[in-house]
């Protein structure tokens, strides 16, 4: 079994178990180019957190596949974001938000 019939197999049982319609589709890449972007820009930590974040917002706001896209585009945009200014303190020798 590959991967990602893992993963198909895993998010249909999960949907079904948390009460999804029966119809529920997922965009199951924009939620992992997401956790990617937000563990490598952000740390690695900030990849189940931003999903969940991203997740509730996108129900929150209608719960389509395009919520989600919009939600993902945002957080996306941010972690990047993070990751150009924590590039750019590290290579002025800061260590952080907090450095003097």
């Amino acid at each position: 079994m590959t991967t990602d019939d893992v993963l198909a197999a895993w998010t249909a049982e999960l949907a079904e178990a948390l009460g999804f319609p029966e119809d529920f589709t997922l965009d199951r890449d924009v939620v992992l180019d997401l956790a990617r972007d937000a563990a490598h820009g952000v740390a690695r930590p900030a990849a189940p957190l931003t999903t969940f974040l991203v997740g509730y917002a996108a129900g929150l706001r209608g719960g389509s596949n395009a919520d989600l896209a919009d939600a993902a585009a945002t957080a996306t945009r941010l972690a990047l974001a993070h990751a150009d200014t924590t590039d750019s303190a590290a290579a002025d020798g800061s260590t952080g938000p907090d450095a003097r």
